[in-house]
């Protein structure tokens, strides 16, 4: 039996309990946990905007080391680092067949399957985001367990599941952002912090942060913002006059609200790149008129995953981290335990901190 903290129902408190993991069976590796992110995706699918069956045990941003690997599987072993990929592809459908893996049509299939049971009464559980990375242990499919390279924190790369490469790819791949750029970054919690360094490491300009508490700065400014904002109705005037008053070539939303993502709409320059890696809910609705989408020129993209590829990207952010360049800890503003994941929900719908980081 290992502990887990379990979503019984949405909306519902999360409560640690103790559940039982089957030995993996073929495909599957038995993974112990180092550490686990607490993202927005998961208070997103406690309270329902994000969909995923219950009672399940949520977390998919993690890290830790292999204890067993079932029939069939040669891509990792027993005493392996790994990295977990909540959205593993499945290399076989449309998606995958034009390169855009992380599209996957089968990336989320893990979820929709029980995969353990409470110790209490033998119900069945769910693994959120196929992962359930909020336990002291878990099962889950070897394709979904990334071979960490050397010279990363173990604990510390439990970020580089999500926030990580959520951020390097918003920078790298969706946005393209080029040397000497101006970008604004609307939302400074993980996501937010590692889009701040992303854009750093890419050599980009004038780098805005923007967040409702002040009291982020501190961590907009160490991650790589020359500049910061506290949001408010004339954030987008100040973005232009920041930035020579024609806006930031490059405006990356990781909040998911209609408000903010209209924004940074309106803070890019005349064909610049608006991209919104927030998750928002159906009810959030943005609405632009004919005259502006053709007067401005602007690009509006949606970004999955960063738009990134975890088996190709991966080495290539553990590089960074390995020369310095990219800080995994600055981004982690609290180290919690299993019990204390609700004050870190609470946190998040506050707008305060970082990333916080359940270290086992």
């Amino acid at each position: 039996m290992v502990r887990a903290a379990v979503l019984p129902a949405v909306n519902a408190p999360l409560q640690v309990a103790e559940i039982d993991l089957p030995d993996p069976g073929p495909g599957q590796v038995r993974i112990k946990l180092a550490a686990a992110g607490v993202c927005h995706s998961d208070l997103s699918l406690s309270n329902g905007t994000l969909r995923q069956p219950v009672p399940a045990v949520l977390g998919h941003e993690g890290a830790g080391t292999v204890t067993a690997a079932g029939p069939g599987v040669t891509t990792v072993a027993p005493g392996d680092r790994v990295v977990l990929n909540w959205a593993p592809s499945c290399g076989d459908c449309h998606f995958c067949g034009l390169a855009e893996p992380w599209l996957c049509a089968n990336a989320g299939v893990a979820a929709n399957a029980p995969y353990a049971t409470l110790a209490a009464d033998g119900s069945a559980l769910h693994p959120g985001l196929g992962t359930a990375a909020f336990a002291e242990e878990t099962v889950v499919a070897a394709h979904a367990a990334l071979p960490l390279p050397d010279g990363v924190p173990l604990t510390d790369a439990a970020l580089l599941g999500c926030a990580v490469l959520t951020g390097w790819g918003a920078v790298h791949h969706s946005a393209a952002v080029r040397p000497g750029e101006s970008v604004v970054v609307l939302g400074v919690g993980g996501v937010g912090l590692a889009t701040l360094q992303a854009a750093r490491i890419a050599g980009a300009g004038t780098i805005v942060a923007v967040d409702v508490s002040p009291a982020k700065e501190e961590l907009a400014r160490a991650a790589g913002a020359t500049e910061f904002l506290v949001a408010g109705e004339d954030t987008a005037k100040r973005v232009r006059k920041l930035t020579g008053g024609v806006g930031a070539d490059v405006a990356v939303e990781c909040v998911g609200r209609a408000d903010t993502i209209r924004t940074a709409w309106s803070a890019t320059r005349r064909g610049g790149r608006t991209t919104v890696v927030g998750i928002g809910g159906q009810d959030q609705q943005v609405t632009f008129s004919a005259l502006e989408l053709f007067y401005f020129g602007r690009t509006l993209s949606g970004c999955v995953y960063g738009n990134s590829d975890p088996a190709r990207d991966l080495p290539v952010v553990a590089g960074h981290v390995r020369s310095g360049a990219l800080d995994l800890s600055a981004l982690v503003t609290d180290r919690i335990g299993l019990d204390d994941i609700p004050a870190a929900f609470d946190a998040m719908v506050a707008g305060k901190g970082g990333r916080s980081l359940v270290v086992f």
